[in-house]
């Protein structure tokens, strides 16, 4: 009988060590660096349950071992759910390290540039092709054109397209009313909508920065005289509905278009923006410069020319014709 005793107590010594043995070599597993010796990207699919989390982890290289992992976020991640996503663990990176990101959601952030003067069609296009967003994009028709912020947009993986515009427009309605309170006095703008729409026509006509509050003096000296802005980029809205680039030189005849857009015909602001201007040509728009100016050509450089007569434009426009003959 003890020596019964005596091999069932060695017997469960020595299944107790090989148990504390297993669990140390799994600990400093789970502590220790793991396999990658580069960063590793993974996308996390939402409603993924921890084992299969471990799984895509281990078939990407990420971890030795997916049910170690498993099981030591469960004793060790005190509850805590890890997140869905994209992730790019660095190198080297241990299961616990991993398990501390996820839990975190320290996800990649792509990032999305929308360049100014774009229309509302061509920026949900960018943001319908941008990889890693998710979901429909929201009704364009509901759109107003001038209504998104061009800027850089940060997202993660599994995002929701609608809400990257829903934040283009916040981000809009933000600034446009920061800059609007700040304006500078005596402008002939009646509302902010206004400010948008001169700012489009600037943003399209110039990619000049420090052009821009003097091509809006032009603009505010014309409607001052009672003379039609007469700007190309509103004659080409008219024609393209901002759906699609013209595609075509902008011929003569283009410009007797009968549209409330075509300034050449229209007296006045047209009824809206023709594009989405970014901050630079909102704030031209409302601190412009003081100029007698009313005309500018294109000076063949990639900026313009400008005048005060008529005699002195068309000194300009020869000039231009002359770089540039048909």
């Amino acid at each position: 009988m003890l020596r019964f005793l005596a091999w069932l107590f060695g017997t469960l010594f020595l299944l107790v060590l090989v148990v504390v043995g297993g669990l140390y070599v799994a600990y400093q597993h789970f502590v220790g660096p793991g396999p990658s010796r580069a960063s590793i990207t993974v996308v996390i699919p939402r409603g993924s349950h921890l084992g299969s989390i471990g799984d895509r982890l281990e078939r990407a290289g990420v971890v030795a071992n997916g049910q170690i992992f498993a099981i030591g976020t469960r004793v060790l991640g005190n509850g805590r759910p890890l997140q869905a996503g994209e992730y790019e663990f660095a190198g080297g990176s241990s299961p616990r390290e991993v398990m501390q990101q996820m839990i975190e959601g320290r996800t990649v952030k792509r990032r999305l540039t929308i360049p100014e003067g774009l229309t509302v069609s061509e920026i949900v296009d960018l943001v319908h092709q941008a990889e890693g967003l998710d979901g429909d994009l929201p009704d364009i028709t509901k759109l107003p054109e001038g209504s998104l912020l061009p800027e850089t947009y940060f997202y993660s993986w599994g995002d929701s397209r609608s809400g990257v515009v829903e934040r283009m427009q916040g981000a809009m309605e933000k600034m446009l009313a920061e800059l609007w309170a700040d304006r500078a006095a005596k402008l002939p703008l009646a509302t902010p909508l206004d400010a948008v729409t001169l700012a489009s026509i600037v943003e399209k006509e110039t990619a000049v920065p420090d052009e821009r509050p003097r091509v809006a003096a032009v603009f505010y000296n014309r409607l001052a005289r009672g003379m039609k802005l007469q700007s190309d980029p509103t004659v080409i809205f008219a024609l393209t509905e901002g759906k699609a680039p013209l595609g075509r030189p902008l011929a003569h005849a283009d410009l007797d278009i009968a549209s409330p857009y075509n300034t050449y015909v229209a007296a006045g602001l047209p009824p809206g923006p023709i594009a989405n201007p970014g901050r630079a040509s909102l704030l031209a728009v409302l601190h412009p410069l003081t100029t007698q100016e009313l005309y500018f050509v294109a000076d063949g450089s990639g900026g313009h020319a400008f005048a005060a007569t008529l005699d002195e434009h068309n000194r300009n426009v020869a000039k231009w014709r002359k770089l540039n003959p048909p």
